[in-house]
Order: C-alpha cells, then sequence, then structure tokens
C-alpha cells in the first residue's frame, strides 16, 4: 500500500504558463522524491502599463511518502 502527500507551491516565468508549469516542478523534484503529478489551482498573470509581463501558476503537487 502506498500512502501520497499534497503540497502546494507557486512558480512564475516570463515566457507562459506551460514554462511555470515546468519550472516549478522541476525545482520541486530538487528537494522532493517520487513526484507522481500535479494539478494547476490557479492561473494568475502580471500586467505592466497594459502588457503581459508574467505569467504565475499555483500547482497541488502529489508525491509518495516511502
Amino acid at each position: 500500500m502506498s500512502v501520497a502527500k499534497v503540497i502546494e507551491i507557486s512558480a512564475e516565468s516570463k515566457s507562459g504558463f506551460e514554462d511555470a508549469i515546468k519550472n516549478g516542478i522541476e525545482t520541486a523534484s530538487r528537494s522532493v522524491e517520487n513526484i507522481k503529478g500535479a494539478w494547476v489551482s490557479e492561473q494568475k498573470v502580471h500586467v505592466e502599463n497594459g502588457k503581459v509581463t508574467g505569467y504565475r501558476v499555483d500547482l497541488r503537487v502529489t508525491f509518495v511518502l516511502q
């Protein structure tokens, strides 16, 4: 039997939401083992002078405990 845990993280990118997701998972995997999945709970953009300057996602990351 396995037991999973869910943590919530935020990640940003200047390129887009997909890049922010990838950055978040890659960074989380440096300190969290056995990541099995994630879902985006929220998406936000930063706007300056009427232009989108950054993308932010809040992720819920699931990993299996050992």
